[in-house]
């Protein structure tokens, strides 16, 4: 039994999901197809990443939330524009469009994402959490 705090609300786990990527392999998809940028990504999310030392390796993490949200989500594919990662200082947030929104809708849910990278890595994972707004989650 988990209880919260007086009048306020426990967040439950309602999903996860995780992904992980060598940085290098969206470098070399990227060279090969130059335009592909542009199917995978938001123009915010090139704009942010263009604006780094090292583009890839924030559009390595940009994708991995994708996958990340995808697999949350649930769902076996999505486009990945559906996904939008918001950079927002010390915060990353998501926007959710199409299937995406509507899925988490459906579920009632938030998602909430966490990105990292090394040299030659990036990772993410999201969560999706529903508030119960009873004092005593079960």
């Amino acid at each position: 039994m988990v209880r919260a705090p007086a009048g306020g609300s426990v967040r439950l786990v309602h999903g996860a999901g995780v992904d992980l990527l060598e940085i290098a392999r969206i470098e070399r998809a990227l060279d090969r197809r130059p335009r592909l940028g542009d199917r995978l990504f938001t123009e915010g999310e090139r704009s942010y990443a263009g604006a780094r030392a090292r583009p890839a390796r924030h559009l390595a993490a940009r994708f991995c939330a994708k996958e990340a949200v995808t697999k949350a989500l649930g769902l076996s594919h999505l486009a990945p524009r559906d996904i939008e990662v918001l950079a927002g200082g010390d915060r990353v947030g998501l926007r959710l469009h199409g299937v995406a929104g509507r899925r988490a809708q459906e579920l009632g849910v938030d998602v909430r994402i966490s990105l990292t990278h090394t040299r030659d890595l990036a990772a993410a994972v999201a969560t999706l959490a529903r508030a119960d707004r009873s004092t005593t989650a079960r």
